[in-house]
This record gives structure tokens, sequence and C-alpha cells, in this order.
């Protein structure tokens, strides 16, 4: 048996960033609906507001890339902490519809920079005897942030907005600390790429147009209904789930002080769960993933995405069925949720690089971010708005349904064009 290779120290500091990024992240955003009704905007508007966010989110880190490979991960890394860390801080102090949209495009834009270094790093560091613990690390220390930030920066906004900005703002501050004075620059080969080389790669890749076709169907019904959950889902608790039956339900399943630490008090003492504390996958991934990938490595990459897809459609009905039948269905929602995702995203994204030559895996890569990226900035304007409309005719639920039909008739699409069009052959490395 190969001996496993250690890990370098940057290996962990580059694991740690991660926590406390994702941590800033999604402690932000997952909460933002619900700050965005506070200030007393629109559903359409927030969903303008996501949309912009979530494009920059996932199109930048195509080029974001081709930048660290010239100018290196460290400088990259203090480039994307620079327009973080006064964009959280500016959400103190920004009231106004563009000023909050421009400022959460420099932190959809941030992100974008930030996103495809530590795992780019962790590509760095690892080789064959260690990488695939490797990414398993990565991946549970995105999770672990993941989880953690929006339940912290629930309770801090139970007390004040601020409290929480401020909390996301420390957060990147440490990881600025963090890279200066720890993060070492790891070896690796320069691949030299310019802007107009990637562009033209890009170019190439998508000129396949069955391929590119693939792309956008993945966008249209896969990672547009995928990103409505992280868009609404917490809004959607917050604002039509009885909340406070919730809390009763996890006060009595795991005691006061869990239940103390998931909830507000009103007014009148009344305690309500936080939207937010709960309606995420992060959680329920660290637990389970392992579990449903070893299932999933024995079937094929395109009846275990369908599988996936249809596992989320079953959650986003549980969801549309708490507010109809009973709140605790919100549970079941979102772990049927959580049990697609980890079937269906991983799969289908490794599913991509194996379609491409080992040389050209990364770029295959890249446009997936496209394919992302389609979905994200569709995803607000879209189904955000329409929860408005659902929401204005006391009917809320009904926007789970629709993302529902969303994911089952993507499943039967994306199916029929890979008969029709010719099953992707995967390419052995």
């Amino acid at each position: 048996m190969t001996r496993r290779s250690p890990f370098p120290k940057v290996f962990w500091i580059a694991n740690s960033v991660e926590i406390l990024e994702r941590f800033a992240y999604y402690g932000i955003y997952l909460g933002f609906g619900i700050y965005m009704e506070h200030l007393g905007f629109s559903k359409g508007q927030l969903g303008i507001v996501q949309s912009v966010f979530l494009a920059f989110s996932y199109i930048i880190p195509v080029l974001s890339g081709t930048f660290a490979d010239r100018f290196g991960f460290k400088k990259m890394l203090i480039v994307s902490y620079l327009a973080y860390l006064p964009s959280v801080l500016l959400l103190m102090l920004t009231k106004s519809f563009s000023g909050i949209a421009l400022t959460m495009l420099s932190i959809g834009l941030a992100a974008g920079i930030f996103k495809p270094l530590i795992s780019g790093t962790v590509r760095a560091v690892t080789d064959q005897t260690n990488k695939t613990l490797g990414f398993g690390i990565f991946y549970a220390m995105v999770n672990i942030g993941a989880s953690f930030g929006p339940v912290i920066m629930g309770r801090l906004r139970a007390v004040s907005w601020n409290n929480a900005f401020l909390a996301g703002a420390a957060s990147i501050g440490l990881m600025l600390l963090i890279t200066i004075f720890f993060y070492k620059e790891p070896p690796r080969e320069m691949e030299g790429l310019t802007l107009k080389k990637k562009f033209r790669d890009l170019a190439i890749a998508l000129s396949d147009l069955k391929f590119a076709v693939f792309l956008v169907l993945l966008g249209l019904f896969f990672w547009l209904p995928f990103w409505a959950f992280f868009n609404l889902a917490a809004v959607y608790v917050n604002e039509n789930v009885d909340t406070a039956r919730l809390y009763t339900i996890i006060r009595a399943m795991f005691g006061r002080p869990v239940a103390d630490f998931l909830s507000r008090a009103d007014d009148d003492g009344t305690r309500r769960l936080l939207g937010e504390a709960i309606s995420h996958s992060g959680y329920i991934i660290m637990i389970l993933q392992v579990f449903v990938s070893r299932i999933a490595e024995r079937f094929k990459a395109i009846p275990t995405f369908s599988a996936g897809l249809l596992v989320m459609a079953a959650g986003y009905l549980f969801l549309g069925f708490a507010v109809v039948f009973h709140p605790a269905l919100v549970f079941l929602g979102i772990l049927l949720f959580a049990i697609g995702e980890m079937a269906s995203s991983p799969r289908i994204q490794e599913y991509i690089t194996w379609l491409a030559p080992k040389e050209k895996a990364g770029l295959y890569m890249g446009t997936n971010f496209l394919s992302i990226g389609i979905g994200g900035a569709l995803s607000g304007v879209i189904f955000t708005t329409l929860y408005g409309c659902f929401l204005d005719r006391q009917h809320p639920e009904t926007i789970w349904y629709m993302l529902a039909a969303c994911l089952i008739l993507g499943t039967v699409i994306i199916n029929l064009y890979t008969r029709k069009a010719g099953h992707f052959e995967e390419v052995e490395k």
C-alpha cells in the first residue's frame, strides 16, 4: 500500500481561511432576504440583488484563476479581502436599494475572486496519495463554515443587524491577517495563460454545440431551481412557517439550551426559530456526504444525477406542505433537498471534468462555472419575484410546487437530450 504524503502547513492554513470565508459568505447571504424585508424592499427588488450577487460569485471564477496563475494565490487572496472587507462594513451604512445592490455586487466580486484560490491551493499541495482525503477535508471545511455562519449571524441579527455585519467583517479581517502572516505560496507549475487565451479556450470548448446546449440545460433545470432554495428557504421559513411551533419541536428533541440558541424572542416573550438557522444543507452534508457518495459512486453519472433531482423535488414539495399541513415538514423538506444536492451536484461536476481530456479538465470546469452562473443569475429575478406574487395572493407555498415541477421537467429533458443527442463519452484519465 502506498504511503500517504503528509499535508504541508499551507494546506491547513488554506482550509482555516475557507471556514472563515464560508462563515461570512453564507452568514450574510442566507439572512439577506430577511434583511431586505426588514428594510421594506419588495421581493422583486430582493430578486434583482440575489441575481446580481450570484452571477458575479460564479462567473468571476472563470477569469480569476488566470490572474492567480499570473500574480500568485497569496496576492489574489489579499485582493479579494480588500474588496470583501469594506463592502461588508458598507452594509451597515447604506440603506438605499441602489447602494445595497452595488454593495452586494462588490461582495459577489470578492467571493468570485476568492472561490478558486483555496481549491487551487489544495490541488497544488496534494498528490495521488492524498488528494481524495485532501479534497474531502476541504469540502468538510466549506460546510462547517456554511453551517455555523447562518446560525451565529442569525443570533446576532436578532439583536442588531449591525452585529451580524460586524461579525462578517471580523471574519474577513482575520482571514487577511492569517494570509499575510502565515500563508506561503505553494510551489506549482505556472500555465502562463493570458485572458485572451482564456477566452479563446472557452470559445473552443463552447463551440461544441452539443456540450454547450448541455450546459445551458443544466443552468436552467438544475442550477436555477437549486439556487432558488438558498434564495428563498430562510425567508419562507421566517415569514410563512409557524416558527413558534418549530421552536417547541426543537426544544422537545434537543433541550431548551439548543432551542434558545437557534431562536429569538418576540416582544411578548414567544420564542421563534430563526429561519436562517435551519434553512441550509451544510450540517446535513457534514453528517451524510460520505454515506451518500458511497451509494452514488456505484451508479452511472446521469442516472445518479437524475435521482438527485427527483429527491430535491420531493424536498421542495414538503417545504410547501409545511405551510399547508404541519410546520415540522420543513425539516423533512430540507433533509431531502440536502440528500438530493449530495447526489446530484458533486456527481454532475465530476462528470463534466471526465468529458474532457486530462489536460483540459480545468477548462471544462471553467465552462461549468458559466452554467452555475446562468442558474444563479436567473434564480432571483424569476423565482424570488414569483414568490412575492404568490405571497401577495396568500399562497406562498406555491413557489415550491413550481420549483419541484422545474426539477422534474429538467430530469425528463436532460435524460431525453443525452439519449437523442448521444451520450457524452467519459475520457479515461
